[in-house]
């Protein structure tokens, strides 16, 4: 994709409500948090899984955003979900849009959206899928592009999990980053509130993100949190927001110091260097995967063996503990291992 880089600086920063709940309302976090904000955003309609939960103004709140946009000179944006509310918030002159979690799961609303779209390329932000499946937030993208669509972000706003977390979705930084991969040129915006589901955490994963060399920061911004009519938990005061943006540390990519650079580039090295024996470890395995599935065919012996697969991880997590290594990485690690040692198996099976 070749996209317009219509996002300058960083952070970019888009903030206000989860939901627009007045007029009043919206003026007044947009008074307090104009200096700090590039984008304006509140929710009009909310896509909530309990129909007598509060579901958005609707329509009269696009009034409300061309206020604010008329009175404080902030640009504005707001979510939407169908083709109608495409053709009412560019009637409205809503300067931006974004497309929830709940929509990018459907090809067939992302199609209708862009079509929507079509001709008109103003900037649209896409949040990811609620599952982790990078797949369909590409997907999303493409189909936005191929309308026209030029001025496209990413919003990073965390993965629904079955696991035990203390974030209401987990971060799983390393999607993102491999969507950044595949498309190098693609801004992304950290959603920090959706992620965390409770504003204590939002400084840390706001810091995380600008580490990773995010472009920006979406954050939940009400006057009153407590009195939300939706998120409230997650949402934060304009003082707060505005503690948070003057204490992150925003590091370079860079050494611009050649001594520096050089010490890295060593440290690199080293690792390089244990790279390559993992590599070499991990093909002396397979070797040994392969004479255990003909051991196994010659024996009529299943290929997976449930209680052995246990004690792997067992005895893999008790070694991690006892050295100090993170047992969820040995697991992930040994996950992955484990499933290309059933395929190697599989294949040979099959021959």
């Amino acid at each position: 994709m070749n996209l317009e880089r219509f996002i300058q600086k960083k952070p970019f920063i888009i903030a206000g409500p989860c939901s627009a709940e007045s007029e009043f309302q919206l003026l007044q976090i947009a008074e307090e948090i104009k200096d700090k904000t590039d984008v304006f955003r509140a929710g009009i309609w909310k896509p909530r899984t309990n129909p007598n939960s509060f579901e958005g103004v609707g329509e009269k709140g696009l009034q409300w955003l061309q206020n604010v946009h008329h009175l404080t000179g902030l640009k504005t944006m707001t979510e939407v979900a169908t083709a109608r509310h495409v053709e009412l918030c560019l009637k409205a002159e809503i300067d931006m849009f974004w497309i929830g979690a709940r929509t990018t799961v459907n090809p067939f609303y992302v199609q209708e959206i862009a079509e929507a779209l079509r001709g008109v390329n103003i900037p649209i932000f896409i949040k990811n899928p609620i599952h982790p499946e990078i797949a369909l937030w590409a997907g999303a993208l493409e189909r936005l592009y191929n309308v026209g669509i030029t001025k496209l972000a990413a919003i990073h706003r965390g993965f629904f999990t079955y696991e035990s977390s203390v974030f209401r979705n987990e971060p799983k930084w390393e999607i993102p980053i491999e969507l950044k991969r595949n498309y190098p040129e693609l801004p992304i915006i950290c959603d920090p509130s959706h992620i965390a589901g409770d504003s204590s955490f939002i400084f840390e994963l706001s810091q995380i993100a600008m580490d990773l060399d995010m472009n920006g920061l979406m954050v939940e911004t009400h006057q009153s949190p407590k009195d939300a009519l939706s998120d409230s938990r997650q949402q934060i005061k304009p003082k707060e927001l505005q503690e948070i943006l003057n204490n992150l540390i925003l590091r370079k990519r860079r050494f611009e110091d050649n001594q520096l650079n050089n010490e890295l580039n060593k440290m690199r090295g080293w690792i390089d260097e244990l790279d390559e024996q993992i590599v070499e470890l991990l093909h002396s395995r397979t070797d040994l995967v392969m004479n255990i599935a003909d051991f196994k065919l010659k024996n009529n012996i299943t290929i997976f063996q449930l209680e052995r697969w246990y004690n792997i991880l067992k005895l893999r997590k008790q070694q991690a503990n006892e050295i100090g290594i993170d047992d969820k990485m040995i697991t992930d690690l040994f996950e992955v291992i484990h499933k290309y040692s059933i395929i190697t198996q599989t294949k040979i099976m099959k021959n």
